[in-house]
């Protein structure tokens, strides 16, 4: 029996905003969105297994193009059975394109030009160059169902002529791309997601989603949204998605914040990754249910490695229900932090991305019974 191919099927909209519900279709399984996906950088989400993951009930992670290329080789994971068996994630995975990690080596290790980008690796100093078409062919090599085309990503506070440059620059890889794609994916067993860039500027932003939503792309991302103030790239988001088709799925790159999930959710947006909850989970910051009592400086989170837990026999978070919460107190994961056990790491990352899981299922249920705007003002208030 032949593998499903891609597909996105909206089987609920919300009554009262644009949030809805959705499934895509991918040949190693199903996604059920809106859906945070984890960031799995190096082929791994750092502390977890695959298993552990799949308990807490993920359905994707997202892998780094441009990681993977320097170490260990595209085409090793290749030979090795591409990122499902290399990594042993049997369910879907996401790549992006390499481009964000490119354009962020500073101290002159990225110079760009309309072809591509030539940069130094932050490993071992080598030269390397990308290009849409390379982009397109490492993704197919590296197995991804679901794979970015190659954008200049840029500051989201970056001056008007460097903002245009970048987008017509964007706009020509898009093309170049899809063409390529096009040429390896024959046997459609990816799908392409064009990316939206056009910085603090609605029109740009307008005139990139018109041109992205005219292209024969299976999705669409929007990418370099991130930034102060929020208020402001909500109005960017809210405006673009008035030029995106409603029928294919929306991925908005690397947002992970409890509070820009909530905003995006309600303007549309099916997708997020970022790797927010495992980063602030490795040097001690713990999410916590807003029902629960959150931290002094954000409400959904505070930092276990304080003093103040050095004797505290309660869980991380008296209202979450993990395999952490219901097995370990706050003192325990502490000490293994003061002892610098790498269990730590795990429990810590294991909790975080439950409460990003569960808290997308309430979503998810939420927007079944038209009640999505009462849940994120529970959360939010």
């Amino acid at each position: 029996m032949s593998k499903a191919k891609f597909k996105f099927e909206i089987t609920h909209r919300e009554k009262n905003c644009a949030a809805r519900i959705g499934v895509i279709t991918t040949p190693h399984g199903t996604i059920t969105t809106p859906a945070f996906i984890p960031v799995a950088t190096q082929a791994t989400v750092k502390a977890l297994t695959p298993l552990q993951l799949s308990e807490i009930g993920f359905e994707a992670v997202l892998c780094n193009t441009y990681h993977l290329y320097l170490r260990p080789g595209v085409e090793i994971v290749k030979k090795l059975g591409k990122l499902q068996q290399f990594m042993a994630w049997y369910k879907p995975v996401f790549t992006d394109s390499g481009g964000f990690q490119v354009f962020s080596l500073n101290n002159g290790l990225c110079s760009i030009d309309d072809e591509g980008v030539t940069f130094t690796s932050h490993i071992d100093q080598s030269k390397h160059r990308f290009t849409p078409e390379k982009s397109m062919q490492m993704q197919r090599k590296l197995g991804a169902d679901l794979v970015f085309a190659f954008d200049q990503c840029l500051d989201i506070n970056a001056d008007r002529p460097t903002t245009e440059k970048a987008l017509a620059r964007t706009h020509g890889w898009a093309e170049r791309s899809l063409k390529e794609f096009k040429k390896i994916n024959k046997d459609k067993a990816q799908a392409l997601y064009g990316i939206i860039q056009g910085g603090k500027f609605a029109d740009l932003r307008e005139e990139s989603a018109k041109f992205i939503a005219a292209l024969d792309f299976d999705a669409i991302g929007i990418g370099s949204i991130f930034g102060d103030p929020k208020e402001e790239s909500k109005l960017l988001v809210k405006h673009t998605l008035l030029f995106v088709p409603q029928e294919k799925t929306r991925h908005l790159l690397g947002i992970g914040s409890v509070d820009d999930i909530f905003t995006y959710v309600e303007l549309g947006i099916d997708t997020f990754d970022c790797v927010l909850p495992t980063r602030l989970a490795r040097v001690g910051y713990v999410f916590i249910r807003p029902e629960s009592g959150g931290g002094i400086s954000n409400k959904y989170r505070y930092r276990l490695t304080n003093a103040q837990f050095k004797e505290d026999k309660n869980p991380l978070d008296k209202n979450c229900k993990c395999y952490v919460c219901e097995n370990f107190s706050k003192a325990y994961i502490r000490h293994l932090f003061k002892a610098d056990e790498l269990l730590f790491y795990t429990l810590t990352s294991y909790h975080n991305l439950a409460f990003f899981q569960r808290m997308m299922q309430e979503i998810g249920e939420a927007i079944k019974k038209d009640k999505y705007l009462q849940l994120k003002k529970k959360w939010l208030k």
